[in-house]
């Protein structure tokens, strides 16, 4: 008895003993003691900010020409090569124009004939004048005579009658006439028409430039645009005067205004690092794409696209152009360029990285003071959330091995600097939390412990690459 009595006595002061060595070392933070998250810093600062709205496209010559024949027909003669410079008026290509040669000889005949006809209406008018004159000299004298009682009522009427178809001929004849003119004019409209024609057969340049593109060969027959569409046979352009043309995404075109200045980045002198700048000479008013109401049902889920115009101004490209080389025209119509427009620049305003900047619910800043219940308890029933509550920004202030969740009012954002203007809410000098992403977006709290990233060797050398 004594032996177990010694034996439970000697468990009891383990066991007491254990108790307070927990409790010391819970009230110590030795175990149970929360562990931080690791995160980096940065010190709110001044900087100047430069708000831009990127898209890609392609250039494009600001006047190019599209020529297609008005007459189909086989192309007998091409003068120009693609590439080759030429002039207004200047002659491009010939189609066959023996078809439209015999039409306009046929047309010549129509009309030379509707003339013959012409004279010999106005002949008739004469002829009818005549017998009209000799008609009424005979009804005047039966009419002397019937008044003498030497002929009959029925001599009378007969004069009469004839005076009357005299007159009617001599109308028609006149009626003849006017009729021959309007032929003549039918026979001379197709005549110009058929000359028109004739004259389509030569394609001369509307406009001075470079043959830009050439999809004909000799020999190759051609559809004329008064059947349908037309082939497109050749373009002309002015590659003095080049721009690029890009879609911009209809929550940035509200962005943009006609004279903003662009940074040009195109693909063909990337390895030379050389930009060129541009500026922003047309908008589009509509969308890509909804020019009827059945596109635009069709393409609702879509996304929306306005076109923009950025002319590349020459003096960014001075030094490319080598007339000796014969190199005077550094873009060709179809590069690819990355745009850069700049909408907005601000210097020295308050900035922090775009990562440090976040979202949280309407009540996410007071889970820590209003989520407890009495005695310090948690409530069984979550805090009900309305329609009206907006996610709001926020950053997360360091104080202390701890973070302050403080609301923020921000400005424009710099996208390839990657910071963003803070309008309301900080000051500089102050560090806050600017990364990791996950954890500044998703998982920190009000009130959560910190500590410093500490960076490893890999981190570093990859940021030294």
């Amino acid at each position: 008895m004594k032996k177990s009595n010694r034996l439970w006595l000697i468990l009891g002061g383990v066991v007491a003993l254990l108790i307070i060595f927990l409790l010391v070392a819970k009230s110590q933070g030795w175990i149970g003691k929360e562990k931080p998250t690791e995160v980096e810093f940065v010190k709110v600062g001044k900087s100047d900010i430069t708000e831009t709205v990127s898209a890609s496209g392609k250039i494009q010559p600001e006047v190019e020409v599209k020529i297609t024949p008005d007459v189909p027909g086989e192309i007998i003669a091409l003068y120009v090569k693609e590439g080759d410079s030429v002039k207004k008026g200047q002659l491009l290509l010939k189609i066959q124009p023996e078809n439209y040669i015999s039409i306009t000889q046929r047309a010549e005949a129509v009309v030379n004939q509707t003339k013959a006809n012409a004279e010999q209406a106005k002949s008739s008018i004469a002829q009818a004048e005549a017998r009209l004159v000799r008609t009424q000299a005979e009804y005047n004298r039966q009419k002397r005579l019937f008044d003498d009682k030497v002929v009959s009522a029925s001599d009378l009427e007969i004069a009469e009658t004839n005076l009357k178809v005299a007159k009617q001929d001599l109308e028609a004849a006149k009626s003849s006439v006017e009729a021959s003119k309007f032929n003549v004019k039918s026979a001379e409209a197709g005549l110009k028409d058929a000359s028109e024609n004739l004259r389509k057969t030569s394609i001369y340049a509307p406009m001075s430039g470079i043959v830009s593109k050439l999809a004909v060969e000799l020999g190759e027959r051609v559809v004329g645009t008064s059947q349908m569409a037309g082939t497109e046979i050749l373009r002309i352009a002015n590659l003095n005067n080049m721009e690029v043309r890009i879609n911009v995404n209809e929550n940035d075109i509200v962005r943009v205004s006609l004279g903003d200045t662009a940074i040009i980045d195109v693909d063909s002198y990337a390895m030379t690092g050389k930009k060129f700048k541009g500026i922003v000479t047309e908008i589009a008013n509509t969308a890509n794409g909804s020019g009827t109401s059945s596109l635009a049902a069709a393409s609702t889920d879509a996304v929306t696209e306005f076109e923009v115009r950025i002319r590349i101004l020459p003096q960014s490209y001075r030094e490319l152009i080598d007339r000796k080389a014969k190199k005077v025209y550094p873009f060709k119509p179809g590069m690819t360029a990355t745009v850069d427009i700049v909408t907005e620049k601000k210097l020295g305003v308050l900035s922090v990285p775009i990562a440090a900047v976040t979202t949280r619910g309407a009540n996410d800043n007071v889970v820590k003071e209003e989520n407890q219940g009495p005695n310090n308890q948690t409530p069984t029933e979550e805090p009900k959330t309305t329609k009206k509550d907006k996610p709001k920004e926020v950053v997360f202030i360091h104080d202390k091995d701890k973070v302050k969740m403080r609301e923020v009012k921000t400005g424009i954002t710099d996208t390839s600097a990657g910071t963003i203007e803070v309008i309301e809410g900080l000051k500089v000098g102050e560090e806050i939390v600017s990364g990791p992403f996950i954890a500044v977006s998703k998982k920190l709290k009000d009130g959560d412990i910190v500590t410093k990233k500490v960076e490893k060797k890999d981190d570093k050398e990859k940021k030294k690459d």
